[in-house]
């Protein structure tokens, strides 16, 4: 029978240095001289529940990378984005295609064992599964929209004794009728013994449910506990919000993911802000549990501590990906830490057993918000270390040069703006500057971390983005009122959005059908949530204002002779103008590079060990400028050979590998799509792999796809 050994390592200190020992004699000789006989899983989202995405693998080493070549690809036959990071265990791999659909592969070959269609279309992100096994009894959870399915690993058919015949309906036990509420479980649940533990992703907008963490029984689908992330009366956190705003506030929702210390069944649960993004003056007050770090009882749910990163969060500042663990060793003491990265570009570590943090974290202050019934916090915390891995502020010095036009553009555009860094709240009718913009600094995809130095790698988005707020004004179109509480946050009040991941409206019905919309408003797509709370007749209001345009005088009479009936819950005041990237006329950045870094921190000491652009731009490699850095979606892994496997880039299409000691890049490959997603690494027959998914999908410039492609070494 095949060896099969889980990636859990022991710690021992010997003088300064930390030497990590296998936990047996059999799995140093995994390491060192594989045979026919030997496997290494990646059964979990990011490698293991201790989110360091990190292999004892070290057959690929710094000395044999570049002999890498391709072992196999397996196309999915669709066209999306897929940012999964694939599990894999003993012979199987298992992943997702870009509609959701879950195939096992054989991870050795490529070759399709089974694929499921759950029937559901999926039409959100979905990041990765999780696998369960006790004795000879395995699941593989997989989410699908609002869905949590139980499948038999092997066959790949529902568990019909797991909820109601195989799946549990997410949307249930949340508040209110369940039909409209709208959440997806875009992100793998977390399995602690007999329970998997999951989130999710909520609507940005009025209305959305809250977003409770969960635990159900991985048998009978049963819930076991709920984590309220915005309190109950009596509870702990109610009295940062106003008085019953339980009833209708929406989110604080843990969409990125958790991690779990097993041993000490502690689960980290990062949680996003609440609804509205932008304009909180219906929930003034500090919002506990919107922007925390959470750490529950993974066993009842109870909150053991918590620090909040944002208070009162108005710049959509969620923590983005799950933490990672680690021991810290200070003073001849090893403590037990967790590291947690964040769309501002700071690095928070704690003990992750008490909550105290291990750099220090000073409130400082920040500007009053001009918005009527705004209430800002008058201080955010800031970690004193590491330093900011991201741009914390935008100047005229750091203006694109790429082309007098494209700086001249840029210079006017940011001089009609407000630009004041971190924190800086939005005005009414007029741009602000957000910088790390809306989609970080760090993303979904999160660090790594080398456990035998505490180094830990995060890479970078270096976009800025431009916002506004206006006031919301009922004119009497039902049609016009649903899009400004509803789509404009990211299509714009004009309609243009900021495509690909935010696309333009102007003229959708000249490009897709009615029916084609409704069932994009009704299911979502991409990073839309769905909208099962707008009934028939808002529906159609919607599909007039979106046929005729904002401002068409026609319009507004035909929505006048309609209804004067107006869509539930509108709550907000003012309304996002739209997200809208500081970008120049060719679409490129309109600030100087690097546009996206990959980074190395010491975590012992706090400080950066490396730094470097990561991704080019194809284009502008032809026109002389090199390792500019791109945007990055999807996080890297690091493995016992020295090395950092990342793909991530969106201008291109490589798969890169550097030496984890000084960011020398050792070996790249083009995919055939570029690769949004977090590479896994695994041994099947004594040889290790290394796959990721190839699909693009958040740059314009180039085509989409869906397909995985995996690299071994030579025989």
């Amino acid at each position: 029978m095949g060896l099969r050994m889980g990636l859990r390592r022991t710690a021992v200190r010997v003088r300064r240095g930390i030497f990590l020992l296998s936990i047996s004699c059999a799995m140093c000789a995994a390491m060192t001289a594989p045979s026919a006989a030997q496997t290494v899983d990646w059964s979990a989202y990011n490698g293991g529940a201790n989110g360091d995405h990190y292999s004892p693998l070290k057959q690929i080493d710094r000395s044999n990378v570049t002999k890498l070549t391709l072992a196999w690809r397996f196309d999915t036959g669709e066209a999306g984005g897929i940012q999964a990071n694939p599990l894999i265990v003993g012979r199987t791999l298992y992943a997702y295609t870009p509609t959701q659909k879950i195939v096992a592969l054989d991870a050795a070959t490529g070759a399709l064992k089974w694929k499921f269609d759950s029937g559901v279309v999926g039409s959100q992100p979905a990041r990765g599964m999780a696998w369960w096994s006790e004795g000879d009894e395995h699941r593989l959870f997989a989410g699908v929209m609002n869905f949590l399915y139980c499948l038999d690993p092997e066959t790949g058919k529902p568990i019909a004794s797991f909820g109601e015949n195989g799946r549990v309906d997410l949307r249930k036990d949340l508040r209110g009728n369940f039909e409209q509420q709208s959440i997806a479980l875009t992100s793998p649940g977390v399995i602690y013994k007999n329970l998997i533990i999951v989130g999710g992703r909520n609507p940005e907008t009025h209305p959305a449910p809250p977003g409770d963490i969960r635990a159900f029984d991985v048998r009978t689908g049963k819930l076991a506990w709920s984590f309220h992330t915005i309190p109950r009366p009596g509870e702990p956190g109610y009295e940062t919000w106003p008085k019953d705003a339980w009833k209708t506030a929406g989110a604080a929702n843990n969409w990125a993911g958790m991690t779990l210390d097993r041993e000490r069944g502690i689960l980290y649960a990062p949680t996003g802000s609440a609804v509205f993004d932008f304009y909180g003056g219906d929930r003034v007050g500090n919002d506990l549990y919107a922007n925390c770090e959470l750490a529950l009882d993974a066993a009842t749910g109870r909150l053991l501590w918590h620090f909040q990163a944002v208070h009162h969060d108005i710049w959509d500042r969620d923590f983005p990906s799950p933490p990672a663990l680690l021991t810290l060793h200070r003073d001849g003491n090893e403590i037990p830490a967790l590291a947690q990265t964040s769309k501002q570009g700071f690095v928070f570590v704690f003990n992750r057993l008490t909550g105290e943090p291990l750099f220090p974290i000073t409130e400082k202050p920040y500007p009053k918000s001009t918005v009527p019934g705004e209430v800002t916090s008058p201080t955010q915390p800031l970690p004193e270390m590491p330093a900011p891995y991201a741009r914390q502020r935008l100047t005229e010095d750091d203006l694109t040069n790429r082309t007098p036009e494209a700086h001249a553009w840029a210079l006017k555009t940011f001089r009609s703006a407000r630009s004041g860094g971190q924190f800086l709240p939005f005005a009414v009718d007029k741009p602000t500057v957000i910088l790390p913009g809306f989609d970080g600094g760090a993303e979904w995809g999160g660090p790594a971390i080398d456990p035998e130095t505490n180094i830990l790698y995060v890479n970078e988005n270096e976009m800025a983005w431009l916002a506004e707020l206006t006031e919301a004004k009922w004119t009497g179109s039902v049609g016009g009122q649903v899009f400004q509480s509803q789509c404009a946050v990211c299509h714009g009040v004009d309609f243009k959005g900021s495509p690909p991941a935010f696309p333009s409206l102007v003229g959708v019905l000249k490009r897709l059908s009615v029916r084609q919309v409704v069932d994009t408003i009704q299911g979502g797509k991409g990073r839309m949530p769905a909208f099962p709370n707008l009934d028939q007749e808002h529906i159609d209001a919607l599909i007039d204002y979106l046929h005729y345009g904002p401002g068409d005088e026609a319009r507004r009479n035909i929505q006048k002779e309609m209804t004067s009936a107006a869509p539930a819950e509108l709550p907000d005041k003012y309304v996002f103008m739209g997200y809208h990237k500081f970008e120049d006329l060719d679409g490129y950045p309109a600030i100087a590079p690097p546009w996206g870094t990959l980074n190395a921190i010491d975590l012992n000491t706090g400080k950066f060990v490396w730094k470097i652009p990561l991704g080019e731009y194809p284009d502008l490699v032809k026109q002389g400028m090199k390792n500019t850095g791109s945007e990055t979606y999807g996080g890297p892994i690091v493995t016992a050979g020295g090395l950092l496997f990342i793909a991530s880039t969106v201008a291109d299409r490589k798969l890169r590998a550097f030496d984890t000691r000084d960011g020398k890049m050792l070996w790249d490959t083009e995919l055939p799509f570029p690769g949004v997603a977090t590479p896994s690494t695994y041994m099947v027959d004594g040889r290790q792999y290394v796959v990721v998914a190839a699909s693009g999908g958040r740059d314009p410039r180039v085509p989409t796809g869906g397909s995985y492609v995996a690299f071994v070494l030579p025989r």
